[in-house]
C-alpha cells in the first residue's frame, strides 16, 4: 500500500462502507469525503462526517500507518489542527500512544481485486502498464480522455510560450518567430536555430524581406555557415552580404554549432534555413495573419515554400547534386502546425482569456493527419483508435507524462481498471 493509492481509494470511496465504524467502534457516516489537496497541508479539505450522533466539518488526513501521524510531526503543526478524521490503511499504535483523533482503518474494507490490479499495473515491465486491460474505456470515454490530455499538453506548451513572451517584452510576432525557427531546427539543431532567431529581430528581417539572398545571408551567417573559403559565386555573394549586414546591425554570431551527422539531406540545416528565409520572403506578420484564419488549409498554403534556384542543385555549399527542388513537404508543414502554430495560438487564447483561439487550436488538430512513430504504432497495436493529430498528440502525452511515470491513479484508463465492479 502507498499513500497515493490510499488517497485514490478515499477520493473515489472505493471501499466497503457497510456498517462503518471508527477504530473505537463509534458508528461512522461519510457525508462528504472532501476535496483532494495536492499542496501542503491535510490531504482532503471541506469534508463532513457524522460520528455517533455528532456531525463534524473540517479536514481529513490519510496515512498508510497511524503511527505516521507522529513521524510527520502533525501534532505540533497548526495546519493539522482541524482534522475531523484520520484515515489509515493499518492502525499500528498501541493504547499508550493512541492519537486523540477518530481513526478509520481501511485494510479490511478494500476489494482485493483493486489491490491486485494496482500491483499488476505497477509491476508491469512494459511502459504501457495497462496493455493487458485495453481498451477498457468506451469510444466516448477515449474521446473525452484524449481531449483532456490534449488540453493538458497545450497548457504545458503554453507555459514556455508565455515565458518567451515575457522575454520578448510581450511581442507575439517575435515569440512566434523564435519558436518557428526552433521547429525548423528539429531536435538536433533546435537550440541553435532558436538562438539564431533571437539574435535577429523580426523588424530587421522585415526590412530585407524583398531580397531573398539578404535573408539567407543573415540566417546562414548567424548560424556560422558562411565561415569558410568558397569558390562558387552564390555563397561568395552571401558572405559579402552577411559581412555588410552584420556590421550594419551590429549582429553577434551565435556560439552554438549546427549539426549535419545522421541526418537526411532534406533536413540539413543549410536547407532548413534557406526554407525559413523563403517563408519570411513570402509573408510578413505571419502570426497576425494565422490567428485570424479559419481554414487550416489556408494556413498550410502559407508554408508551401520552395528554396531559391541555387538550392535546387545543392544540399550544402560547394557540392553540386542532381536537380531537386527543396520545398517544405506536407509532413513538415503538419509538424510546424502541431509544434509551433497550434501551441502559440492556444497560448494566445489562454493569455487573452479568449476561448475562440483555444477552440480553433483544438479544431485544427482534428484536421491534421495523425503522426506515425513508435509511440502511435504501440497504441494502434493495442486497438486504440488514432484518427488525427489530436489523437496522436494526446497519446504521446499519455505515454510520456503518465505511463512512463506510473501515474495510473491520475489516468482515466487506470481509474477504469481499478474501479470496483458492483
Amino acid at each position: 500500500m502507498t499513500e497515493k493509492l490510499l488517497q485514490f481509494i478515499w477520493q473515489f470511496q472505493y471501499f466497503n462502507k457497510y456498517e462503518l465504524t471508527t477504530d473505537d467502534s463509534d458508528p461512522l457516516q461519510i457525508i462528504k469525503p472532501g476535496i483532494y489537496n495536492s499542496n501542503q497541508g491535510p490531504d482532503f479539505s471541506e469534508a463532513a462526517v457524522k460520528i455517533a450522533s455528532v456531525k463534524l466539518f473540517g479536514n481529513i488526513e490519510l496515512h498508510v500507518r497511524s503511527s505516521d501521524w507522529h513521524k510527520h510531526q502533525h501534532a505540533s503543526d497548526k495546519n493539522y489542527s482541524n482534522i475531523i478524521l484520520h484515515v489509515v490503511w493499518q492502525d499500528d499504535v498501541n493504547e499508550k500512544n493512541r492519537i486523540p483523533l477518530p481513526t478509520l482503518s481501511l485494510q479490511n474494507r478494500v476489494p482485493k481485486l483493486l489491490l491486485q490490479r494496482y500491483e499488476q499495473l505497477m509491476n508491469e515491465g512494459y511502459v504501457l502498464h495497462c496493455k493487458n486491460f485495453l481498451p477498457v474505456l468506451s469510444n466516448i470515454g477515449w474521446i473525452a480522455w484524449k481531449e483532456r490530455l490534449m488540453v493538458e499538453r497545450l497548457e504545458t506548451k503554453s507555459r514556455k510560450v508565455l515565458t518567451l513572451l515575457q522575454e520578448s517584452n510581450q511581442h507575439w510576432e517575435e515569440v512566434f518567430w523564435w519558436i518557428m525557427a526552433a521547429n525548423f531546427g528539429a531536435k538536433v539543431n533546435g537550440v541553435t536555430f532558436e538562438a539564431v532567431a533571437k539574435s535577429i529581430s523580426v523588424n530587421i528581417l522585415a526590412k530585407h524581406k524583398s531580397q531573398i539572398h539578404q535573408l539567407e545571408a543573415i540566417l546562414l551567417g548567424q548560424a556560422g555557415l558562411l565561415d569558410q573559403n568558397f569558390t562558387e559565386a552564390y555563397p561568395k555573394l552571401l558572405q559579402r552580404e552577411y559581412q555588410f549586414l552584420k556590421k550594419k546591425y551590429k549582429l553577434s554570431q551565435v556560439n552554438s554549432v549546427v549539426h549535419f551527422l545522421r541526418m537526411r539531406p532534406a533536413n540539413f540545416p543549410t536547407v532548413r534555413l534557406a526554407q525559413l528565409a523563403m517563408l519570411i520572403h513570402n509573408a510578413s506578420h505571419l502570426f497576425s495573419k494565422i490567428k485570424e484564419m479559419e481554414d487550416v488549409n489556408k494556413v498550410k498554403k502559407l508554408f508551401d515554400v520552395t528554396c531559391n534556384d541555387y538550392w535546387h542543385y545543392h544540399f550544402v555549399f560547394e557540392e553540386i547534386k542532381s536537380y531537386q527542388p527543396k520545398h517544405l513537404g506536407e509532413q513538415m508543414i503538419d509538424n510546424i502546425l502541431i509544434n509551433t502554430i497550434i501551441p502559440v495560438l492556444f497560448a494566445y487564447g489562454l493569455y487573452h482569456k479568449e476561448q475562440l483561439y483555444k477552440d480553433k487550436a483544438m479544431a485544427w488538430l482534428t484536421e491534421i493527419k495523425a503522426e506515425e512513430n513508435t509511440v502511435t504504432r504501440s497504441w494502434k497495436s493495442l486497438q486504440i483508435d488514432i484518427k488525427n493529430s489530436l489523437d496522436s498528440q494526446a497519446l504521446i502525452h499519455l505515454k510520456n507524462d503518465y505511463c512512463q511515470h506510473q501515474r495510473c491513479l491520475e489516468c482515466a484508463v487506470g481509474n477504469s481498471i481499478l474501479k470496483p465492479t458492483s
